[in-house]
């Protein structure tokens, strides 16, 4: 496999630090709000790496952090009257059900600033010792011109770039790219914890530093998140970890470009600013996680209603590959091998090697998509009432194979369905028969509302788990 190192500005190839086990972290979320449909790109495309991963056997141990105490989880719960952690607890709750809905994993592990704190505490104090931060009024920051190679990341010149650019101006620091690593608790009622220097919290970036270096180890294989942390945050982080353990924080550095809308920058100024908790409202999860992974990770993606329907409409023909094939396996007569399939099956196979190839190729997930619709589309040729059910099952086999690695068609068709139910699906069929949409479409949202969707396909309905 080869990926691009924002680091090194090139492909390389990887190679991991231990066969056994492949250590990546990914930025997590500041959990004060639902996530937007740009936090949501670097959530599927890097849990699509883990799952390309895992599928060719590695073991992964995966870390994303929660940032639950931070300066807009205590403007929001200001706004609301309630205590900073009710904030940060709510939102880590609705991450969950965005993130399930759109088949992205739980991590290996989840761990949150608030839970290691005596860890920052350390961390910070170890720098102080070694010359690399210092403290004025209780707040602490960290000394760039100590490290030498600050800046190698996003490779910014250092003198050139204006003190007010996304970086905090203190005339109290020594250096205008200062950055604080710990801030003094500025009032009785803003959370804060003790420490040597006084009352307070952490800075944004020293949370990554730690929380990498205490779960995966002083060197990792693969660092990710979006195009907009390379600078400050993991130049930050970079600079932080390494001068205190003299060793590279990350061998691979992965990050996803943005997503614009209408072809116009996401911002709440342009009123195009939409959470993925109002975009499932109108389409299936599957559909949005479709549209994220269309395009290569490091391009930008654009978000518009003709385009998110074009992944709809390609959705929906991998669900009716999936339900042919489903249909021709409960009727096929001939159960072994007819021997004009073996060449043809031969053939069709090296989609997989195809997928893999893509996938191999600094994660394209673009090129992996049209190898499976290449794949369907030979399948829907190859496949009809006269095939053998060992050729069907090897097809679905592998199309279900290559589906699930890229995190699609992951629902649950129900097995048994409650009478109620029954008679809501049996009421929206008669009612499309007679042209009554307007009931059809009532019942199927009353449906969807108890987590069951209604897929209409050649064979009939099938009653599905919703994503939710």
């Amino acid at each position: 496999m080869r990926i691009y190192n924002t680091l090194t500005r090139k492909k390389e190839e990887f190679v991991p630090i231990d066969e056994k086990e492949i250590k990546v972290y990914v930025c997590g979320p500041t959990v004060y709000n639902y996530f937007h449909i740009g936090n949501a790109r670097p959530f599927v495309v890097f849990d699509t790496l883990r799952k390309y991963l895992e599928y060719r056997g590695y073991n992964v141990k995966y870390v994303q952090n929660f940032t639950d105490v931070d300066d807009k989880i205590i403007k929001r719960a200001k706004e609301e009257g309630i205590q900073a952690s009710e904030v940060s607890e709510k939102y880590i709750e609705e991450y969950f059900k965005d993130a399930e809905a759109l088949n992205v994993k739980h991590a290996t592990l989840h761990p949150r600033v608030t839970e290691n704190m005596t860890d920052i505490i350390c961390f910070i104090e170890r720098l102080i010792e070694k010359g690399y931060a210092y403290e004025v009024d209780g707040d602490i920051y960290y000394n760039t011109a100590k490290f030498s190679e600050y800046g190698k990341l996003s490779r910014q010149n250092m003198q050139e770039l204006d003190s007010g650019a996304r970086i905090e101006v203190d005339t109290r620091k020594r250096n205008p790219m200062d950055f604080a690593l710990w801030k003094a608790q500025k009032s009785d009622d803003e959370i804060s914890w003790k420490s040597p220097w006084g009352k307070g919290r952490p800075g944004w970036h020293i949370e990554c530093s730690v929380m990498s270096t205490k779960f995966l180890g002083e060197t990792i294989d693969i660092h990710a998140g979006g195009q907009d942390l390379i600078f400050p945050h993991h130049e930050n982080e970079i600079a932080q970890s390494e001068a205190l353990t003299g060793k590279p924080l990350a061998n691979y550095w992965m990050h996803n470009e943005f997503i614009n809308i209408d072809n116009e920058k996401m911002s709440k100024s342009k009123g195009n600013f939409f959470m993925v908790r109002d975009i499932l409202k109108e389409y299936d999860p599957e559909v949005v996680r479709l549209f994220l992974i269309s395009g290569h990770y490091r391009s930008p993606i654009n978000f518009s209603r003709e385009l998110i329907m074009q992944a709809k409409n390609s959705l929906a023909r991998l669900n009716n590959a999936k339900t042919n094939m489903e249909h021709y396996l409960n009727t096929a007569k001939d159960f072994e091998l007819l021997p004009e399939e073996s060449a043809k099956l031969k053939g069709i196979l090296r989609h997989k090697e195809r997928f893999c190839e893509a996938m191999e190729d600094d994660l394209n997930t673009a090129d992996a998509v049209s190898v499976v619709f290449e794949l369907v589309r030979d399948i829907n040729t190859s496949v009809t009432d006269k095939s053998s059910k060992a050729f069907v099952q090897e097809l679905y086999r592998l199309f279900t194979e290559l589906v699930g690695v890229l995190g699609l068609l992951q629902k649950e068709e129900i097995q048994e369905v409650d009478e109620s139910v029954l008679i809501l699906v049996e009421e929206r069929q008669q009612a499309r028969k007679e042209k009554n949409f307007k009931r059809a479409d009532e019942i199927r949202d009353e449906l969807k509302a108890k987590g069951i969707t209604l897929e209409d396909t050649s064979q009939g309905v099938r009653i599905i788990k919703s994503g939710h």
